[in-house]
């Protein structure tokens, strides 16, 4: 019986790795540079492409490593320009990708995980089961995905398209901890894609042992999902508050701080009519967040359907806003919804 090889996705490696297999085949580690800047800053599709080394050696790489694609299984245009991607991986599973055009940036949402277990209530992507992580081939997979449909490569770095990452997408990053921070090194080797860790933000819900893992680990933006003040309200919005209360939260966070001093975290704050867009939310969300440096970021609830919320007024956003912008002298932001015409603005994300 004939046993097939199976070759492996390049993607999955670290420039480290690719070194070590160049070692192990008694080649210069230098090839492995060659291979990166092959990757990373010519986006090549095919390793037949390389050029610049023996036939003798691609044969080799060849046989070892491949290039899988991304498939695309819908894809939706925004009259906003944002983009939105289902994309199918190989063993059929289903993600969705997002890009966001803006005047001096271009941001791609990213997704860690196929599904999610936070339940959070009021996210769409919360009402699909968690089926898998995502691999760092996945992740790193859906920005080159992305810089291919934009035809974004070998351009100077103000030209191009893709300037931003945000981990939001599908899935708890840090339940995907290993892959996420993998990728991150990727996406920041300054000789391949060379993404500014500034351009970068992760966010989580919330999970308390690896925000102290990350002031470690990690040096890119780090925003935290925290959505109400009291913590009655947190745990039905964002349940895993039951397992890490929102006072531990901020302790994990005071720790984050001590660590990351240059580092400004950001809070998120979904505006949800009647549940928490009070003054008196307001006046406790500043008791909490006084003490860091950080600035709030008020997001209007994007309705998806079957959802039980609605979304907070334009007057009420404008007042909550401005309380916390006076009483509190604290950083506030209302973000500008993207996509919610084609499902793709925060929240909205769903594979089914």
């Amino acid at each position: 019986m004939w046993l097939i090889k199976l070759k492996n996705n390049i993607y999955n490696f670290s420039i480290d790795e690719l070194k070590s297999y160049f070692l192990n085949i008694d080649e210069k580690t230098f090839r492995a540079e060659q291979i990166w800047n092959w990757l990373y800053v010519k986006g090549i599709s095919n390793l037949k492409e390389i050029n610049n080394i023996s036939n003798n050696l691609l044969r080799k790489i060849i046989c070892k490593y491949e290039i899988p694609k991304l498939k695309v299984k819908k894809y939706l245009h925004s009259k906003d320009g944002t983009k939105k991607w289902l994309l199918s991986l190989g063993d059929g599973k289903e993600i969705e990708t997002v890009y966001i055009p803006e005047k001096n940036r271009g941001t791609v949402c990213v997704s860690s995980q196929v599904g999610c277990t936070l339940s959070c209530s009021f996210c769409h992507t919360g009402t699909m089961k968690y089926l898998r992580n995502l691999a760092m081939s996945e992740i790193i997979g859906q920005i080159i995905f992305v810089k291919n449909e934009l035809d974004d490569w070998r351009k100077n770095s103000d030209e191009r398209k893709v300037t931003n990452i945000v981990f939001m997408g599908m899935g708890e990053p840090f339940y995907n901890y290993d892959n996420v921070l993998k990728s991150i090194s990727v996406l920041t080797n300054e000789k391949g894609l060379a993404f500014s860790k500034r351009k970068i933000t992760l966010s989580t819900s919330g999970v308390v042992p690896k925000i102290l893992n990350f002031k470690e680990d990690s040096d890119v933006n780090l925003a935290v999902s925290l959505h109400a003040a009291f913590d009655d309200v947190r745990n039905d919005l964002v349940p895993i508050n039951k397992k890490w209360p929102i006072k531990i939260l901020l302790n994990a966070l005071k720790d984050y701080s001590v660590r990351r001093r240059n580092k400004r975290i950001t809070f998120e704050y979904i505006m949800l009519d009647g549940v928490n867009d009070s003054l008196v939310d307001a006046k406790e969300l500043i008791k909490l967040i006084k003490p860091f440096r950080a600035k709030i970021n008020l997001i209007p609830f994007n309705p998806w359907p079957g959802s039980k919320y609605k979304v907070s007024s334009s007057k009420k956003i404008n007042e909550f806003k401005k309380y916390i912008l006076e009483k509190g002298q604290i950083v506030a932001t209302v973000r500008t919804p993207r996509g919610n015409d084609v499902l793709a603005a925060c929240g909205q994300l769903n594979s089914i």
